[in-house]
């Protein structure tokens, strides 16, 4: 048998089923042999970006390993931001790219480069398979590597004659193999006692809660010890429901903005991590001190990052989740319990009273506000529909107008780059097909991947992509201004090559692409837009003209 075909069944033999890519000449035995494996699709796209964001989604919708494949040096290269997301996001992702013959190494051929150390710094293992015969331990090793906790991407460099070379080593996998372990007992008892004593304990959650399916345990945790539940300001996943009263949203960006939420906490209670993701340089800590640190993570790596914990728990979330809870039942009094919850209620009354308040002082202005626009998106959703979010400063509005109740309902990006949101979409949709997508983005960061839409006319997947279109970059300005106070920088001048002028026409732009579109700029028209572009089955975009930085 070839390498090439090694390399399809070892896919097959892992239950790999996607693979997102741009085509290349050195991918040419890969497209060659496809038709053979009719389980396994191919999702084509214009960018090699695209191919690496959109399977990043498809990963954490589903929970499988996925491949990204791209295309050599050049192709790799405009893959990396990506594949950093990739990294951040902790994606079971196998990044291929095809290598030129190796026979040519010496002659520096077109396109030609060391792929391995390119791809290196962004994934868990790279590599190259260098003869036909390691191609299946090579795939074997990849794949095991990327679903190691915690989970990540791996590279492998795939030459086109090492494809077409004859081996008899066939695929083959490690077996099944249970990696999970439960929390030590004793420490379970020791985190439960500070936890129980504590006058106001604090849940911070990471993504890796929703990727364990803990999300109802956390919630049955939080309600026990009657405690808020935070998260990072990036996010790929909700770990809790935003309209529950214990949901507290997310952390600042800096180090006393989070130290601020955490004021007056004697029990911090950390669900994965790492954490914190900081933006702004601050010299204090974000932990105020004197408070006590109950870390449960499912990978010791990610223990005790940048702070010392009372306890440390090494294993599974979901089993550690409700070893916590089961514990505390017996040492938290009920009425406590209730006590707690009642305070959060209110707390939480206050806050949607306000938030109901600061609509109703905008609600008629023109052009629109993000707010408006997001409320009357979240009013035409059908209550299957899940909501891909990257509209950057509108993200905290996201989190307080819909309704967001189970794992899956809501994908954010991590990393930071922008882009991944419009074509990390198409990954939902290819994993979930019978549930509409509606995907949220700014006219700055639709610009980046813009020629994902080309992807969902090909596929006819079922988005309607939503761009709101201030018409400038306004995360940017908002950074200056904290650059311009942070480091005594105050200036009278105007935000610097921050606004997109000539405007963009995003409905000429989707209809080049195969996509039908349409402007909203009467917010009475958007609810009724959003039902019936979602009614439609297929993709579509609205561009909704919203109000800038005042």
């Amino acid at each position: 048998m070839r390498g090439r075909t090694v390399f399809m069944d070892s896919l097959r033999a892992h239950g790999v089923r996607a693979i997102f890519g741009n085509p290349g000449t050195t991918e040419s035995p890969l497209l060659d042999t496809l038709s053979d494996y009719p389980d396994i699709r191919y999702v084509t796209t214009l960018h090699e970006g695209i191919a690496v964001s959109a399977a990043i989604l498809y990963a954490q919708a589903t929970g499988e390993t996925v491949v990204a494949n791209v295309h050599v040096a050049p192709g790799l290269g405009n893959a990396l931001g990506t594949l950093y997301g990739a990294l951040k996001s902790s994606a079971p992702l196998v990044m291929t790219a095809g290598q030129q013959d190796t026979r040519m190494r010496l002659r520096d051929p077109v396109l030609g480069h060391d792929l391995v150390t390119m791809a290196a710094p962004m994934v868990k293992w790279a590599t190259q398979v260098n003869n036909a015969d390691e191609m299946a331990d090579v795939l074997q090793r990849a794949i095991s590597i990327s679903n190691e906790a915690p989970k990540g991407p791996v590279f492998v460099a795939l030459p086109i004659n090492v494809m077409e070379q004859e081996t008899r080593n066939g695929a083959w996998t490690a077996g099944n193999v249970f990696t999970e372990s439960v929390p030590d007992h004793n420490g379970v008892e020791v985190a439960t006692s500070i936890l129980a004593s504590a006058q106001r304990p604090i849940i911070v959650a990471s993504d890796d809660v929703a990727r364990a399916g803990a999300t109802p345990a956390l919630v049955r945790l939080a309600e026990r010890l009657g405690a808020p539940v935070y998260q990072d300001i990036l996010r790929q996943h909700l770990v809790f429901p935003n309209r529950h009263v214990a949901y507290g949203g997310t952390l600042p960006s800096d180090a006393a903005g989070i130290r601020t939420v955490l004021a007056g906490c004697d029990a911090l209670l950390m669900l994965g991590g790492p954490f914190f993701e900081e933006i702004w340089f601050d010299p204090v800590r974000a932990v105020p001190e004197g408070t006590s640190i109950v870390q449960l993570t499912h990978a010791s790596g990610v223990m005790a990052r940048n702070f010392s914990v009372a306890v440390g728990l090494t294993g599974a979330l979901k089993p550690g989740i409700e070893a916590l809870e089961t514990a505390l039942a017996t040492k938290i009094p009920q009425a406590t319990s209730a006590s707690r919850m009642t305070e959060l209620s209110a707390k939480a009354t206050t806050r949607r009273e306000a938030a109901a308040a600061s609509l109703a002082k905008v609600r008629d202005a023109r052009p629109m506000p993000p707010i408006r626009a997001l409320t009357e998106i979240a009013a035409g959703l059908p209550a299957n529909a899940v909501v891909v979010d990257e509209s950057v400063t509108a993200t905290g509005d996201v989190a307080r107008v819909f309704d967001f109740r189970a794992t899956g309902d809501y994908f954010g990006q991590r990393g930071g780059g922008i882009g991944q949101g419009i074509a990390g979409a198409l990954g939902v949709a290819v994993a979930w097909p019978d549930r509409p997508v509606v995907m949220i983005t700014g006219d700055g960061s639709a610009m980046y991947a813009i020629q994902s839409l080309w992807t969902a006319a090909l596929l006819r997947l079922r988005i309607v992509f939503v761009v709101l279109a201030n018409r400038e970059y306004r995360v940017l300005k908002h950074n200056l201004d904290t650059y311009r106070l942070r480091f005594d920088a105050t200036s009278n001048r105007d935000y610097p090559f921050m606004n997109l002028s000539p405007h963009l026409d995003f409905t000429t732009m989707a209809r080049g692409l195969g996509v039908s579109s349409e402007r909203i700029e009467d917010p009475d028209l958007l609810k009724a837009a959003i039902t019936a572009a979602i009614a439609t089955g297929g993709p579509h975009l609205i561009e909704v003209v919203v109000s800038g930085k005042q």
